[in-house]
Protein backbone atom coordinates (compact mmCIF):
# COMPACT_ATOMS: atom_id res chain seq x y z
CA UNK A 1 0.00 0.00 0.00
CA UNK A 2 1.36 3.71 -0.64
CA UNK A 3 1.00 6.52 1.33
CA UNK A 4 -0.29 9.09 -1.35
CA UNK A 5 -3.43 11.01 -0.40
CA UNK A 6 -6.60 9.20 -1.07
CA UNK A 7 -9.60 10.74 -2.65
CA UNK A 8 -12.42 9.30 -4.73
CA UNK A 9 -12.09 11.45 -7.66
CA UNK A 10 -11.66 7.67 -10.09
CA UNK A 11 -14.89 6.44 -8.39
CA UNK A 12 -16.99 4.48 -10.70
CA UNK A 13 -14.82 4.82 -13.54
CA UNK A 14 -13.23 2.03 -16.00
CA UNK A 15 -9.17 1.43 -16.62
CA UNK A 16 -7.49 -1.00 -18.44
CA UNK A 17 -3.56 -0.28 -17.15
CA UNK A 18 -1.01 -2.76 -19.66
CA UNK A 19 2.49 -3.90 -18.08
CA UNK A 20 0.30 -4.16 -14.57
CA UNK A 21 2.16 -6.93 -12.58
CA UNK A 22 5.01 -5.01 -11.85
CA UNK A 23 6.83 -1.37 -11.59
CA UNK A 24 5.36 1.61 -12.47
CA UNK A 25 2.01 -0.69 -13.86
CA UNK A 26 1.59 -1.99 -10.67
CA UNK A 27 1.26 1.21 -8.83
CA UNK A 28 -0.75 2.28 -11.38
CA UNK A 29 -3.61 -0.44 -11.39
CA UNK A 30 -2.80 0.08 -7.51
CA UNK A 31 -3.58 3.79 -6.70
CA UNK A 32 -6.60 4.07 -9.20
CA UNK A 33 -8.08 0.96 -7.68
CA UNK A 34 -7.86 2.83 -3.99
CA UNK A 35 -9.54 5.88 -5.51
CA UNK A 36 -12.48 4.20 -6.56
CA UNK A 37 -11.52 3.27 -10.18
CA UNK A 38 -12.45 -0.48 -11.57
CA UNK A 39 -9.20 -2.04 -13.10
CA UNK A 40 -8.60 -4.27 -16.02
CA UNK A 41 -4.21 -5.26 -15.09
CA UNK A 42 -3.28 -6.79 -18.19
CA UNK A 43 0.66 -8.23 -18.44
CA UNK A 44 2.41 -11.10 -19.87
CA UNK A 45 3.50 -12.26 -16.69
CA UNK A 46 1.17 -13.91 -15.15
CA UNK A 47 2.36 -12.74 -11.63
CA UNK A 48 -0.43 -10.04 -12.59
CA UNK A 49 -2.94 -12.56 -11.34
CA UNK A 50 -1.58 -11.14 -7.92
CA UNK A 51 -3.19 -8.25 -8.36
CA UNK A 52 -6.56 -10.16 -8.36
CA UNK A 53 -6.00 -11.66 -5.09
CA UNK A 54 -4.94 -8.75 -3.41
CA UNK A 55 -7.81 -6.67 -4.53
CA UNK A 56 -10.86 -8.00 -4.91
CA UNK A 57 -12.91 -7.13 -7.81
CA UNK A 58 -9.49 -6.04 -9.67
CA UNK A 59 -9.45 -8.05 -13.07
CA UNK A 60 -6.85 -9.29 -14.44
CA UNK A 61 -5.67 -10.79 -18.36
CA UNK A 62 -2.44 -12.90 -18.75
CA UNK A 63 -2.07 -11.51 -22.53
CA UNK A 64 1.18 -10.36 -24.73
CA UNK A 65 0.53 -6.61 -26.00
CA UNK A 66 2.07 -7.01 -29.22
CA UNK A 67 -0.64 -9.47 -29.99
CA UNK A 68 -3.08 -7.59 -31.98
CA UNK A 69 -6.00 -9.73 -30.30
CA UNK A 70 -4.82 -8.61 -26.42
CA UNK A 71 -5.89 -5.07 -27.12
CA UNK A 72 -9.66 -6.10 -28.34
CA UNK A 73 -9.45 -9.12 -25.81
CA UNK A 74 -9.03 -6.57 -23.13
CA UNK A 75 -11.20 -3.92 -24.50
CA UNK A 76 -14.11 -6.87 -24.64
CA UNK A 77 -13.18 -8.00 -21.21
CA UNK A 78 -13.68 -4.60 -19.62
CA UNK A 79 -16.59 -3.54 -21.49
CA UNK A 80 -18.18 -6.46 -20.74
CA UNK A 81 -17.42 -7.02 -17.07
CA UNK A 82 -17.88 -3.08 -16.09
CA UNK A 83 -20.34 -1.85 -18.69
CA UNK A 84 -17.92 0.66 -20.26
CA UNK A 85 -14.17 1.80 -20.43
CA UNK A 86 -13.18 5.46 -19.62
CA UNK A 87 -9.40 5.22 -19.15
CA UNK A 88 -6.66 3.22 -21.03
CA UNK A 89 -2.99 3.67 -19.78
CA UNK A 90 -0.25 2.16 -22.33
CA UNK A 91 2.38 1.41 -19.58
CA UNK A 92 4.07 -1.95 -21.24
CA UNK A 93 7.22 -1.20 -22.26
CA UNK A 94 10.56 -2.83 -22.63
CA UNK A 95 14.46 -1.48 -23.04
CA UNK A 96 17.61 -3.44 -24.52
CA UNK A 97 20.64 -1.79 -23.72
CA UNK A 98 22.80 -1.93 -26.94
CA UNK A 99 24.90 0.15 -29.46
CA UNK A 100 23.32 0.17 -32.43
CA UNK A 101 25.60 -2.02 -33.99
CA UNK A 102 24.93 -4.86 -31.29
CA UNK A 103 21.01 -4.20 -31.65
CA UNK A 104 20.02 -7.51 -33.92
CA UNK A 105 16.22 -6.80 -36.23
CA UNK A 106 14.95 -9.12 -33.25
CA UNK A 107 16.01 -6.87 -30.64
CA UNK A 108 14.41 -3.81 -32.65
CA UNK A 109 11.35 -5.27 -33.50
CA UNK A 110 10.84 -6.62 -29.89
CA UNK A 111 11.28 -2.76 -28.46
CA UNK A 112 9.05 -1.20 -31.26
CA UNK A 113 6.32 -4.30 -30.98
CA UNK A 114 6.01 -3.62 -27.12
CA UNK A 115 6.65 0.23 -26.99
CA UNK A 116 4.44 1.21 -30.15
CA UNK A 117 2.65 -1.28 -32.00
CA UNK A 118 1.35 -2.12 -28.42
CA UNK A 119 0.06 1.23 -27.43
CA UNK A 120 -0.79 1.73 -30.84
CA UNK A 121 -3.33 -1.59 -31.10
CA UNK A 122 -4.68 -0.71 -27.47
CA UNK A 123 -5.63 3.15 -28.43
CA UNK A 124 -7.11 1.75 -31.50
CA UNK A 125 -9.54 -0.87 -29.68
CA UNK A 126 -10.21 1.68 -26.87
CA UNK A 127 -11.34 4.52 -28.66
CA UNK A 128 -14.02 2.34 -30.64
CA UNK A 129 -15.33 1.72 -27.19
CA UNK A 130 -15.03 5.35 -25.78
CA UNK A 131 -16.19 7.20 -29.27
CA UNK A 132 -19.77 6.54 -28.77
CA UNK A 133 -20.00 7.73 -25.24
CA UNK A 134 -17.55 11.04 -26.77
CA UNK A 135 -15.64 10.78 -23.42
CA UNK A 136 -12.57 9.05 -21.86
CA UNK A 137 -8.60 9.21 -21.47
CA UNK A 138 -5.50 7.90 -22.51
CA UNK A 139 -2.44 8.18 -20.67
CA UNK A 140 1.12 6.91 -22.41
CA UNK A 141 3.77 6.06 -20.41
CA UNK A 142 6.62 7.59 -22.69
CA UNK A 143 9.85 8.38 -21.34
CA UNK A 144 12.46 11.81 -21.46
CA UNK A 145 14.12 9.28 -24.19
CA UNK A 146 11.10 10.55 -26.35
CA UNK A 147 13.08 13.86 -26.78
CA UNK A 148 16.86 13.07 -25.35
CA UNK A 149 18.78 10.27 -25.76
CA UNK A 150 22.64 8.74 -24.92
CA UNK A 151 24.43 5.72 -25.60
CA UNK A 152 22.96 2.37 -25.72
CA UNK A 153 19.56 3.25 -25.89
CA UNK A 154 18.20 3.38 -29.56
CA UNK A 155 15.54 1.24 -29.82
CA UNK A 156 14.22 2.44 -26.54
CA UNK A 157 14.22 6.18 -27.94
CA UNK A 158 13.48 5.77 -30.89
CA UNK A 159 10.31 3.50 -29.54
CA UNK A 160 9.40 6.23 -26.61
CA UNK A 161 9.83 9.36 -29.54
CA UNK A 162 7.32 7.36 -31.64
CA UNK A 163 4.89 7.16 -28.62
CA UNK A 164 4.78 10.88 -28.39
CA UNK A 165 4.15 11.19 -31.61
CA UNK A 166 1.36 8.11 -31.44
CA UNK A 167 0.31 10.63 -28.29
CA UNK A 168 -0.17 13.86 -30.14
CA UNK A 169 -1.76 12.36 -33.40
CA UNK A 170 -4.31 10.52 -31.59
CA UNK A 171 -4.96 13.43 -29.66
CA UNK A 172 -5.77 15.43 -32.13
CA UNK A 173 -8.30 12.66 -33.78
CA UNK A 174 -9.72 11.75 -30.33
CA UNK A 175 -10.68 15.20 -28.78
CA UNK A 176 -13.61 15.52 -31.86
CA UNK A 177 -15.11 13.09 -29.30
CA UNK A 178 -14.37 14.45 -25.87
CA UNK A 179 -11.28 11.72 -25.21
CA UNK A 180 -8.08 13.32 -24.19
CA UNK A 181 -4.92 11.36 -25.12
CA UNK A 182 -1.67 12.53 -23.13
CA UNK A 183 1.47 11.10 -22.03
CA UNK A 184 4.07 11.17 -19.41
CA UNK A 185 8.01 11.83 -19.85
CA UNK A 186 9.30 9.28 -17.09
CA UNK A 187 12.59 9.74 -15.82
CA UNK A 188 14.90 7.20 -13.56
CA UNK A 189 12.26 4.81 -11.60
CA UNK A 190 13.28 2.28 -9.56
CA UNK A 191 11.55 -1.15 -11.01
CA UNK A 192 12.67 -4.11 -12.71
CA UNK A 193 12.82 -3.17 -16.40
CA UNK A 194 16.34 -3.39 -16.78
CA UNK A 195 16.44 -6.55 -14.66
CA UNK A 196 16.60 -9.37 -17.36
CA UNK A 197 19.83 -7.14 -19.22
CA UNK A 198 21.66 -6.56 -16.07
CA UNK A 199 22.21 -8.56 -12.46
CA UNK A 200 22.06 -4.95 -10.58
CA UNK A 201 19.19 -3.67 -12.74
CA UNK A 202 17.48 -1.86 -9.50
CA UNK A 203 20.65 -0.46 -8.76
CA UNK A 204 21.52 0.85 -11.69
CA UNK A 205 18.34 2.62 -11.89
CA UNK A 206 18.58 4.10 -8.35
CA UNK A 207 22.14 4.95 -8.94
CA UNK A 208 21.31 6.91 -12.29
CA UNK A 209 18.49 8.47 -10.99
CA UNK A 210 20.63 10.64 -8.61
CA UNK A 211 21.87 12.80 -11.79
CA UNK A 212 18.75 14.39 -11.73
CA UNK A 213 18.47 17.80 -10.34
CA UNK A 214 16.06 16.44 -7.63
CA UNK A 215 19.16 13.80 -6.67
CA UNK A 216 16.76 10.62 -6.82
CA UNK A 217 14.73 8.33 -9.04
CA UNK A 218 11.20 8.22 -8.65
CA UNK A 219 9.24 5.55 -6.54
CA UNK A 220 6.27 4.01 -9.11
CA UNK A 221 4.11 5.40 -7.29
CA UNK A 222 4.85 9.30 -7.81
CA UNK A 223 4.05 8.41 -12.06
CA UNK A 224 0.64 6.55 -10.60
CA UNK A 225 -0.54 10.14 -8.68
CA UNK A 226 0.58 11.62 -12.30
CA UNK A 227 -1.38 9.29 -14.30
CA UNK A 228 -4.59 9.38 -11.92
CA UNK A 229 -4.65 13.44 -12.21
CA UNK A 230 -4.33 12.68 -16.03
CA UNK A 231 -7.02 10.36 -15.96
CA UNK A 232 -9.64 12.58 -14.33
CA UNK A 233 -11.46 16.05 -14.96
CA UNK A 234 -8.84 17.98 -13.26
CA UNK A 235 -6.61 17.84 -16.60
CA UNK A 236 -9.80 18.63 -18.59
CA UNK A 237 -7.61 21.00 -20.50
CA UNK A 238 -4.76 18.95 -21.72
CA UNK A 239 -4.66 17.58 -24.83
CA UNK A 240 -1.78 15.89 -26.44
CA UNK A 241 0.38 16.80 -24.02
CA UNK A 242 3.71 15.38 -22.86
CA UNK A 243 4.29 15.94 -18.98
CA UNK A 244 7.87 15.92 -18.27
CA UNK A 245 8.36 13.18 -14.45
CA UNK A 246 11.47 13.22 -14.73
CA UNK A 247 13.40 14.93 -11.76
CA UNK A 248 14.37 17.67 -14.11
CA UNK A 249 16.67 15.31 -16.02
CA UNK A 250 15.36 16.83 -19.63
CA UNK A 251 16.70 20.18 -18.17
CA UNK A 252 19.89 19.05 -17.73
CA UNK A 253 20.30 17.10 -20.59
CA UNK A 254 19.19 20.52 -22.48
Amino acid sequence: MNNYIKSNEMEGRVAIVTGAASGIGRAIATLLFQRGCKVLAEDYNEEVNQLADEFEGMLTLVADVTHEDSASRAVKMAVGHFGKLDLLVNNAGRIINKTVVETTLEDWNLIMATNVTGAFLHTREALKAMIPNKSGAIVNIASYASFFSFPTISAYAASKGALAQLTRTAALEAIEYGIRVNAIGVGDVVTNLINEHREDGREFLAEHGKNAPVKRPADPFEIAELVSFLGSDRASFMVGSIVMADGGMSVVIQ
